[in-house]
């Protein structure tokens, strides 16, 4: 498997079906709370003392209000492909992200592995979706191995 310029030395695989790459204890989205994506519209920086467990990953948020809506709803908030890099999943590899590359369609999240990246995830937003709805089964098949 090749990888783009973009993402040279980044590709990485993580041990669950949820990116917890560069986190101390199986920290989902780099320790993000999903929900302020949703609500406020931007990164907000979740707390160890609201956190839940899903996906085989302790998700953390900033509020128990925001801990609770995930919880009655894990599918409403999770960010599409398990948190990884949306524009990495299209093109078949599993990559990490960052917190400011994010984008909200049609009520879901998508991660992106940085700014530019995810620039070009919404240049070609349709397609660049499409494709990873296409690869994303092959790649979580391999992190369930």
């Amino acid at each position: 498997m090749a990888a783009s310029p973009a993402f040279a030395d980044e590709v990485l695989y993580g041990e669950t079906l949820v990116n917890t790459l560069y986190s101390d204890g199986n920290i989902a989205i780099r320790g993000y709370d999903t929900v302020a994506y949703h609500k406020q519209g931007k990164p907000v920086k979740g707390d160890e003392r609201y956190s839940h467990d899903y996906l085989g990953a302790k998700w953390l948020f900033s509020s128990a209000e925001n801990r609770d809506l995930f919880a009655a709803n894990p599918e409403k908030f999770a960010p599409a492909y398990g948190g990884y890099c949306a524009f990495g999943a299209g093109n078949g590899y599993l990559v990490k992200t960052e917190p400011e590359a994010f984008s909200i369609v049609d009520g879901k999240l998508y991660l992106n592995y940085n700014v530019d990246v995810s620039k070009k995830f919404k240049a070609d937003l349709q397609n660049r979706i499409a494709l990873a709805e296409k690869k994303w089964p092959d790649l979580k098949a391999g992190l369930s191995e």
